[in-house]
Order: structure tokens, then C-alpha cells, then sequence
């Protein structure tokens, strides 16, 4: 019996190999594999990118803070903007050069290679929406730090000390990658299916997001390149967001490790970090905001914003809509669409409509998005302090779309260094004034000094109040 079943298992092992084209076959853990597809690096890099933007780990993105949205319990080093006591600016640097341009470079690279999986015009779509997310990626690179490396930043094979490039060059290289980005998607042919985290393969998706893109890259530049800002604002203006239902976002699940990063924060980490600042809510109480509820927990029935980077104290939490696992990243809305708009025609870009139209469908549409209704906000905007007034088009924009950009805090920064609104101020104990850059990394400077040095001299010091080319007021 047991030489049966000897010569059985024998047979059985000799099948398994005949079965095989070479016997180091054996070898490959399939778990493992040796090399991956275009598919699996693109969706590692839109969850690099997704996580990092929405993301309020101390140590990973702290913008909700330096908007003054939130204000700090315990340790008070990020509202009082000390930037480097958790290495933030070299993690927010690594991670995108490292975890998202490289994996969507290579996946572009990869995706070349396919053919015999995908047909040329599948293969021609996700290039395209890789360079769309490339542009975004290098986009909020020169917006957060000013001079980058672009030219020689992933030729790691030949170049270990990058320089770095001008900024204002990057940014009319990566208008150019966009526009052949957009012209390249053709929506009747697939592209990533279910491996496109963001925006499940949709291409006609991946258009809009192009578009909106482009229109908030030619808002950035209209103080320091008037005629570019409007070529590209024209161009895009007619095919953004119409209407909330076209708000770009990614939607997390309930169970890690893909939730919102927030609750991660927030609740996971069983911490108690973040509360309200008085910035903030002291604005929403003073107007009757109807997004109070939706943005904040009260504390006896009010809500109460802690004076801002202080420390300590009973205060408004943020809401458990912010705090779900499944709270969705926003990357575009309708109603910063609509504040851009505004903006353009004020600023005498043809846009279509008028500015106070535009204001209007921007302040409705935010309020809306969060759970409000079209009465609340008719309401709300027929206070003195919320309706549009020319004359004031930058305080009027400036503060409602600081409200409306609630929990997306990079693009809030942006949009109060470009227009100077809300007035805001330092916290007692500051360091230094807010910031209206990142400074380079420490690793950069101990690794790659001398273009280190060539970059901070180029922008004028590498200081976190050195205003960058395009912030000119």
C-alpha cells in the first residue's frame, strides 16, 4: 500500500512539471511577481496621491492648520509653523516625486510594452491620464515649494544630485503636457476599469478633470501671466463641472487599510488632536452658516472654535461626516468651478455670464454639496456680509471660497495665498508669519546642496514667507 501510493505521488509531481515550460517556474511566488503591468502602478500611485491630499497626519499634510480651519490640542509645533519638527516638507516632497510621478512614469513606460494585451488606443488613453496626474502632481509641487527638479528629477540611474528647474518653465511645460493629455482621450475606448480608483475608466471623467485643471492652473498665473491665464481659462471654461453631480472625487470603503485617511487620524488612532480654530468658526457663527453642522460638533449646543494654536480646552470637534471612513476626497467641484468663473470675469476673461451669477452658483452649490438646501442658501446669501459686491470681488471670493473648500486644505492655501482672503494672522507663539511656501527639504540639502543652493538663491531664499512667482500681491 504505501509503495502505491509512493509511485502515486510520484506521477502526481511529474505532471505538476509536465505541466510546466522549465522547472524555475517552481520559483515564482505568484503573490510575488517579478514585474507588474501599468494597471497596478497606476492604481498605487491615484492612492499615493488621493491619500496625500486628503490626509491630516501631522506628519504627512498639515494645511487644514495653516488655513486656520483647525487648531491643535496638544502639540501646538504645526500651528505655530514649525514646519521641520516632523520632517513634513521632505515627506510631502518624497512622496510625490517618489510614490506618484515615478509609479505613473513607469506605468507609462509599461503601458507602451502591452500591445499584445491592449489595443493602441486603450494604451493611448492611459497614457494620457497618467500625464493628467502627473501635471496635477508637479502642479502642486512648484505651487508648494517654487524651483523643482523636472528635467532630471527620475533619471536616478545617471543622475543622483538633480537640478533644479525654473518654475515658471515647468509650469508652461506641464500646460503644454496637459493640453496633449486632454487631445489624446478619446471617451468611446476603455482605459483602466476597476484598477482607476478615482474615477473607475471613465474617460469622458478624466476630460473634465483635465479641463478643470487646466482652468485652476490659468486662475494661479493671472496675476503673473495675464494673456496665458486667459488662453487657458477660455479653453477650459466651457468644459468644466456643470453642477454637483460632476464634483471629482474618490469614494473610500468602510474597512481598511482603503478608508478616508482622516478617520484614520481622527478615530482609528484613538487621538484626540484636531479641533476647530476660532478663524474659522467664529466666521461660519457670525453669518448664520448653514454648513455648521456638517463641518463641526457643538459643545453645549454651540459651536466654539479654540483660539487658534493655543493648546487645550473644550471646543467644537469636526463633524462625523469629516470623520467617516467613507467621506469621499474631493479633487474638483462645481463650486470652486463657479468661483473661477467669477474670478475670470472680474478679472475681464470672457467667460459667460456674470461674475455675481457665478459667485451665486458657487456659494448654492457648496451648501448644497454638504447637505443644505436651495432656501438656506438663498438665505444666506441675502446677508450684507455674503452678497457678491464687485468692488469687493477678491474678500467676497476669497472668503466664501475658503468656506467652501472645507477639508481640502492644499487647495484652500492656494487659493488664500492667491487672493490675499481671509485676512488671516499668525498665533501667538508663531515662529514665523503663515506660510506661503514649504522649504526644501533637509535632505536636499545635505544630499544635493549645491542645486539646493542654486534653487533657494533663485526664488529668493528658501524661507516659508518667500512668495513665489505668481503670488505678486
Amino acid at each position: 500500500m504505501k509503495k502505491v501510493l509512493s509511485i502515486a505521488m510520484v506521477l502526481s509531481v511529474l505532471t505538476m512539471v509536465s505541466c510546466r515550460k522549465n522547472l524555475t517556474d517552481l520559483n515564482q511566488d505568484p503573490k510575488f511577481p517579478t514585474s507588474v503591468g501599468s494597471a497596478p502602478l497606476f492604481t498605487n500611485a491615484a492612492a499615493n496621491l488621493s491619500d496625500q491630499m486628503a490626509h491630516t497626519n501631522v506628519n504627512i499634510n498639515n494645511f487644514r492648520l495653516i488655513v486656520q480651519w483647525w487648531s491643535e490640542v496638544t502639540y501646538t509645533d504645526e500651528t505655530n509653523y514649525d514646519l521641520n519638527q516632523r520632517s513634513w516638507p521632505d515627506r510631502w516632497f518624497a512622496t510625490f516625486y517618489r510614490d506618484i510621478i515615478k509609479d505613473l512614469t513607469e506605468s507609462s513606460r509599461i503601458a507602451s510594452t502591452e500591445t499584445a494585451n491592449l489595443s493602441a488606443a486603450q494604451i493611448k488613453n492611459r497614457l494620457a491620464i497618467n500625464d493628467i496626474l502627473i501635471v496635477y502632481s508637479y502642479y502642486t509641487l512648484i505651487t508648494t515649494f517654487g524651483n523643482v527638479p523636472y528635467t532630471d528629477a527620475l533619471n536616478v540611474d545617471t543622475v543622483l544630485q538633480p537640478k533644479y528647474d525654473d518654475a515658471t518653465t515647468i509650469f508652461n511645460a506641464i500646460a503644454g503636457k496637459l493640453d496633449n493629455a486632454i487631445g489624446n482621450l478619446d471617451p468611446a475606448e476603455p482605459s483602466y476599469g476597476s484598477a482607476d480608483i478615482i474615477l473607475n475608466g471613465d474617460v469622458s471623467k478624466w476630460a473634465l478633470f483635465g479641463n478643470c485643471l487646466k482652468m485652476r492652473m490659468g486662475m494661479l498665473v493671472a496675476d503673473s501671466d495675464p494673456a496665458k491665464a486667459s488662453a487657458m481659462i477660455l479653453a477650459a471654461a466651457p468644459n468644466v463641472i456643470a453642477s454637483n453631480d460632476d464634483n471629482l472625487r474618490i469614494d473610500y470603503v468602510s474597512s481598511p487599510p482603503n478608508t478616508n485617511p482622516v478617520w484614520e487620524d481622527l478615530v482609528q488612532s484613538g487621538r484626540h488632536d484636531f479641533v476647530g480654530a476660532n478663524t474659522f468658526i467664529d466666521v461660519l457663527n457670525n453669518l448664520s452658516d448653514p454648513r455648521r453642522p456638517f463641518y463641526f460638533k457643538t459643545v453645549g449646543g454651540i459651536y466654539v472654535g479654540q483660539p487658534y494654536a493655543t493648546g487645550g480646552g473644550s471646543y467644537s470637534d469636526p463633524s462625523d461626516i469629516i470623520s467617516n471612513p467613507t467621506n469621499p476626497h474631493v479633487f474638483f467641484s462645481y463650486s470652486e468651478m463657479e468661483f473661477d468663473k467669477a474670478e475670470a470675469i472680474e478679472r475681464g476673461i470672457a467667460v459667460g455670464g456674470t461674475a455675481q451669477e457665478h459667485y451665486n452658483n458657487a456659494v448654492t452649490a457648496s451648501i448644497e454639496e454638504w447637505g443644505g438646501t436651495p432656501a438656506q442658501a438663498a438665505t444666506y446669501l441675502a446677508q450684507p456680509g455674503v452678497a457678491y459686491s464687485s468692488a469687493k470681488w477678491k474678500e467676497r471670493i476669497g472668503v466664501q471660497s475658503w468656506i467652501a473648500l472645507y477639508n481640502r486644505g492644499y487647495d484652500a492655501w492656494t487659493q488664500w495665498r492667491r487672493l490675499d482672503f481671509p485676512i488671516l494672522k499668525p498665533g501667538p507663539e508663531a515662529l514665523t508669519d503663515i506660510p506661503l511656501r514649504l522649504t526644501y527639504p533637509v535632505l536636499e540639502q545635505n544630499l544635493n546642496k549645491a542645486n539646493y543652493e542654486a534653487a533657494s538663491a533663485a526664488i529668493g531664499g528658501d524661507d516659508v514667507t518667500t512668495k513665489l512667482w505668481w503670488d505678486k500681491f
